[in-house]
């Protein structure tokens, strides 16, 4: 996603490097895509509360006046990076709706796993107080995953598998914490026994037929393609 910097002028494009200014030359989008991957790196190893532009540059093998042409704080330039932690991760469509969400929600619990716990709610504090940066936060990290489990939302009710008189907006809520609330405090690892056990809990309040999804997904969990949610030894 892209976040125009104050230090430039551009055209639409990726926030990678390869946005070219009205006057001037294209840059080059490797230096872009090296500072990003100097960026994860860097905060892989230190945090973002210790994260300088300094030690990005020597890594990225670039300077700081080329970071600040490209990203005009580091906020925006750590949105960035976080951004392809997230890149390709998709809601499944898997025919189940129980495997769907049990899927769904490991996956970006997955992808925010990758993420040092120390670095989201530090990066949250910096962004609150600006609301264009907040708007960032919430778009790059908040977002991606409530929008999979609308999708998978949507899907469960059109197969008539969840009541259509349900509080969507609540239900976003509920499931999209499961990987909201303990990725941005880090105080305790979620398993995927705890994700299905919530999941669970869930269902039986909003599915039409509770035991009818149930027997489905122990079909597919006889199905290789198909992870083992809700196997016959995990649920009564």
């Amino acid at each position: 996603m892209k976040f125009p910097t104050t230090l430039e002028t551009t055209t639409a494009g990726p926030s990678d490097g390869s946005v070219q200014t009205r006057s001037g030359r294209p840059r080059d989008p490797k230096i872009g895509a090296a500072v990003l991957i100097a960026t994860l790196a860097e905060l892989d190893n230190v945090g973002y509360g210790h994260l300088t532009l300094e030690a990005i540059a020597r890594r990225a093998g670039s300077t700081k006046p080329a970071i600040y042409r490209r990203w005009s704080t580091r906020q925006h330039l750590v949105l960035d990076a976080l951004a392809t932690r997230l890149s390709g991760v998709e809601a499944p469509d898997t025919g189940c709706t129980l495997c769907d969400f049990n899927e769904g929600i490991n996956v970006f619990i997955a992808a925010f796993g990758r993420i040092r716990p120390d670095v989201l709610g530090q990066l949250l504090a910096d962004c609150s107080s600006d609301p264009e940066l907040r708007a960032a936060f919430m778009a790059t990290l908040f977002d991606p995953p409530r929008a999979a489990v609308a999708e998978m939302l949507d899907r469960a009710v059109a197969r008539g598998d969840i009541r259509d008189d349900i509080d969507r907006e609540l239900m976003l809520d509920m499931l999209g914490s499961l990987v909201h609330y303990r990725a941005l405090f880090g105080h305790a690892p979620i398993s995927n026994a705890e994700v299905e056990s919530a999941v669970e809990a869930l269902m039986r309040g909003i599915a039409n037929d509770y035991p009818a999804l149930l027997a489905h997904s122990r079909l597919m969990a006889g199905d290789p393609q198909i992870h083992a949610t809700h196997a016959p030894a995990n649920s009564s």
